[in-house]
């Protein structure tokens, strides 16, 4: 789910995949004329059709107006809509990337319930019902099985195979719609799909409010009265700054914020206030209802997805664990949300990545995988789990994900700010401590936005380990390349002076100091000669640099329990584990592995008042200062747990 503030509306066309040539998020130029006329090849229908209690649905279907052949339905299920609107206004682009627009599907797009021209009442990330009872009892998986009934006996000329896809929030409808599958659907392909919100996907991240994306989110998708057709002009909300972090430090305790969102809060203040792992989130955990799903998988993330990366994973293992007999595999490309789509994928801010991989992934990875379960086209030979390895930027295949010959060690934190596979000899009561202050939290960025910046989850941290309320641990240079994959899972020793505290852990690679500055910095070849008439800024040095790799939030109150938090006692050494978000990394020889500790990234997620409140409901007299320790000594040797991959093993080099 998306959820930035100033580009959302440009990222709603994303998600609904309405128009992507024609948005300069995905198009390098923007062409005089589309590569491929829709127009010219399809016509356009529009239809409210008729789910089991009643309710009609707006459904857009574009047919190959070639009728020598049989075709299959292909569908996206949205929240953000259709549009264009009426038969004689067309989109620019149909399929997931132009090799399906030329090969020749039914493309079938529809307003889910409750949004734009569909009837019906809109619930967030709706729940699943296991045992439906009428036909009253209706969710996502009742209306896509009563909507291709439809499709199969109403459109001519279809093979009678349905597949569906999405990105995002579409990717969870896609997910919601295969359970308990009708006999026609063969393949789904779920992309950065919500599979639990309060566990690692838009809402919650270890217990800590994601503040600046649930916000931006919701100043934007707000309830409806519906039908209703989109409005002409969208309005962005208007923060009075271009500073985040300024406004969201002005606006206090995060329950001021409802106030800004003109009467129109109840969804964001769903999320806000149920800021324990309760019976609302639960109920929303698409997971325990992943069964029944009779065709082929192909689930898609991205590495630097900052919205939906734990959503893939949770998907991917959910439908293994309770689907047996079916094509169910994992890809995962060095993307950021929904980048696969139309990014070239060749670098990430200043982060490069050698080629083309999002086309790669388009030609060789979903459009073969369409082609052979709903046309039969040849075998697509995917592998169980396809993900790109950053650091030395290959493809590689493997059996399972995370790789069964992934080792687990431990990098143990040392004193004097040493990182190590060795565990530490310091004799107990070793710590390390700073002080965290709530009205000065630590940024995540170290520039300007309103937004939750897709950079951000490789940005450079030499802001961040330069400062005193952060604790950094470092490897000496490595000697050999550390691949790791899988989870990284902190397992740390800590106190509090205070009553509450957020423990929030960077894994980072730290270039050498004589690594090649970026090409993106490099003068322009026209300039090289000409003199110099004024002083420029200074360069951007990438020897140094601090990519982060992995970063997690963990608010300390849960360290027992999401559903019943517990105070710190103020002094008292406790543990905390939890479990990161997956990588797929080598640190190259030459390179450094670092660990950052800090306990806020602002306004990433909300800040904790340090005291134990109901946070949604805390004052401003309840943020305090607190001192924070983390001990490396023998009993209570503090450090994160890592896959470490013993070799390579089988790659495909596409560079």
């Amino acid at each position: 789910m998306l959820r930035r503030a100033h580009v959302l509306l440009t990222l709603i066309l994303l998600l609904s995949m309405a128009n992507l040539a024609a948005t300069n998020l995905f198009a390098q130029t923007k062409p005089d004329a589309p590569e491929y006329e829709v127009k010219e090849h399809y016509t356009k229908y529009e239809y409210r059709i008729g789910m089991r209690d009643g309710v009609h649905l707006f459904t857009s279907v574009y047919v190959p107006k070639d009728t020598s052949r049989a075709y299959p339905f292909l569908i996206i299920r949205t929240p953000y809509s259709v549009a264009p609107y009426g038969v004689d206004l067309y989109r620019r682009n149909l399929g997931p990337s132009p090799e399906f627009d030329k090969a020749g599907y039914i493309f079938v797009f529809q307003d889910v319930r409750g949004r734009y021209m569909s009837e019906g009442k809109f619930i967030e990330m709706r729940p699943h019902i296991d045992n439906k009872k009428s036909k009253q009892d209706v969710d996502d998986a009742s209306d896509l099985y009563d909507t291709i009934d439809w499709l199969l006996k109403n459109v001519p000329n279809n093979n009678g195979n349905a597949g569906i896809w999405g990105i995002s929030y579409p990717g969870f409808f896609t997910s919601a719609s295969i359970i308990d599958s009708h006999p026609a659907l063969k393949a789904a392909s779920p992309q950065a799909p919500m599979t639990d919100l309060f566990m690692g996907d838009d809402a919650y991240h270890g217990g800590a409010f994601m503040l600046d994306a649930n916000f931006g989110f919701y100043s934007s998708f707000k309830p409806q009265e519906n039908p209703q057709l989109p409005p002409k002009t969208r309005v962005p909300f208007d923060y009075g700054t271009t500073d985040g972090y300024e406004f969201y430090l002005k606006a206090g305790p995060i329950g001021n914020l409802s106030k800004y969102l003109e009467g129109k809060s109840a969804l964001f203040d769903d999320q806000m206030h149920h800021d324990t792992y309760d019976d609302y989130w639960k109920a929303r955990n698409l997971a325990p209802h992943m069964k029944n799903i009779r065709c082929a998988v192909l689930t898609v993330g991205g590495w630097f997805d900052a919205e939906d990366l734990q959503g893939p994973f949770s998907t991917f293992h959910a439908i293994d664990k309770n689907n047996g007999g079916i094509f169910n595999a994992l890809v995962i490309g060095p993307w950021v949300h929904g980048g696969w789509a139309r990014y070239d994928g060749e670098h990430l801010g200043r982060v490069e990545f050698s080629f083309n991989t999002g086309d790669y992934y388009r030609k060789n990875i979903l459009f073969p995988f369409f082609e052979q379960y709903l046309k039969g086209n040849g075998d697509a030979k995917l592998p169980k789990a396809y993900v790109f390895e950053t650091g030395t930027n290959v493809w590689r295949r493997y059996s399972a994900w995370p790789p069964k010959d992934a080792e687990a060690k431990t990098l143990y934190f040392r004193a004097g700010g040493g990182l190590s596979f060795e565990p530490p000899d310091d004799e107990s009561g070793a710590f390390d401590e700073y002080v965290s202050d709530p009205s000065k939290p630590v940024p995540f960025v170290n520039y300007f936005s309103t937004s939750v910046p897709q950079e951000y989850m490789l940005s450079d941290q030499r802001f961040a380990s330069s400062r005193t309320d952060v604790l950094v641990y470092e490897t000496p240079v490595l000697q050999e390349d550390v691949t790791i994959a899988g989870p990284v899972s902190p397992r740390l020793f800590v106190s509090t002076s205070g009553t509450d505290s957020d423990w929030d852990v960077k894994l980072i690679d730290v270039y050498p100091a004589d690594y090649p500055d970026s090409k993106f910095d490099a003068p322009k070849p026209e300039d090289k000669d000409k003199p110099r008439t004024d002083v420029g800024p200074p360069m951007f040095v990438m020897g140094g640099y601090q990519q982060l790799v992995r970063g997690e939030p963990f608010r300390g109150k849960f360290r027992h329990s999401f559903e019943k938090p517990e105070a710190f006692t103020p002094g008292k050494v406790e543990e905390i584990n939890f479990t990161m978000q997956d990588v797929n990394h080598t640190f190259r020889q030459g390179h450094r592995i670092m660990v950052q500790i800090q306990s806020s990234w602002f306004p990433l997620t909300d800040r904790n008042p340090q005291t134990f409140v109901d946070i949604p409901e805390a004052q401003s007299a309840d943020f305090v200062k607190a001192t924070e320790r983390v001990y490396h000594a023998k009993g209570q040797a503090s450090g994160i747990v890592v896959g470490v991959m013993a070799s390579p093993g089988a790659s495909e080099e596409r560079k």
